[in-house]
């Protein structure tokens, strides 16, 4: 059985469709926030996100006859940030280490023991992760892509990815114990 979306915000997306600007305006004050903060983790520069952010809506709303509605707006609307935020960094070169042909042992994690961090602390510690390791991780823990589609948007090896993510925890805890952390935090 075919999943069938239904988007709550098809009378908008229509509106757009017929060049209708206060339907633009409801669907840009509607997603501007949360499409902002998508750009932002990846990108990690406030400019270039409102750039990115302001990019990305003007292409929707030129493509808007390429939405074909197999999913709803905001998913599409966010496929087109997250290519566009990473097409600003590859602008700025991030490099991203291949690690092909390279065995990676599995990180061990013990369930019982949670660390509680304060979210401004992680949010900074993850702000300042190298380029490589920090779009990896967004990807994967915040906008819940799996390696194979990292892999394809990166366009990198799917054992590059999850050793970039690998690599991202691993860096993301050790500058997390050197601000005081707790050694609970685990990969």
């Amino acid at each position: 059985m075919e999943a069938v979306y239904i988007d709550k915000n098809i009378d908008l997306v229509n509106g757009c469709r017929s060049g209708d600007r206060k339907a633009q305006f409801e669907l840009y004050k509607l997603y501007e926030k949360a499409m902002y903060s998508a750009a932002l983790r990846i990108v990690n520069h406030e400019a270039e996100a409102e750039d990115v952010l302001q990019e990305a809506f003007l292409d929707a709303f030129t493509r808007i006859g390429d939405f074909r509605g197999d999913t709803t707006f905001g998913l599409w609307l966010k496929q087109i940030i997250i290519n566009k935020s990473i097409n600003c960094l590859r602008k700025r070169r991030a490099e991203f280490v291949s690690m092909d042909g390279i065995e990676i042992a599995e990180a061990k994690t013990d369930d019982h023991e949670e660390l509680q961090w304060k979210v401004e602390e992680v949010k900074a510690a993850v702000r300042r992760l190298p380029d490589g390791y920090r779009v990896v991780l967004t990807l994967y823990l915040f906008e819940g892509y799996d390696h194979e589609e990292i892999s394809h948007i990166l366009k990198i090896s799917e054992v590059t990815s999850r050793s970039q993510l690998m690599r991202a925890k691993m860096k993301l805890k050790n500058m997390l114990e050197k601000t005081g952390g707790r050694d609970e935090f685990r990969n």
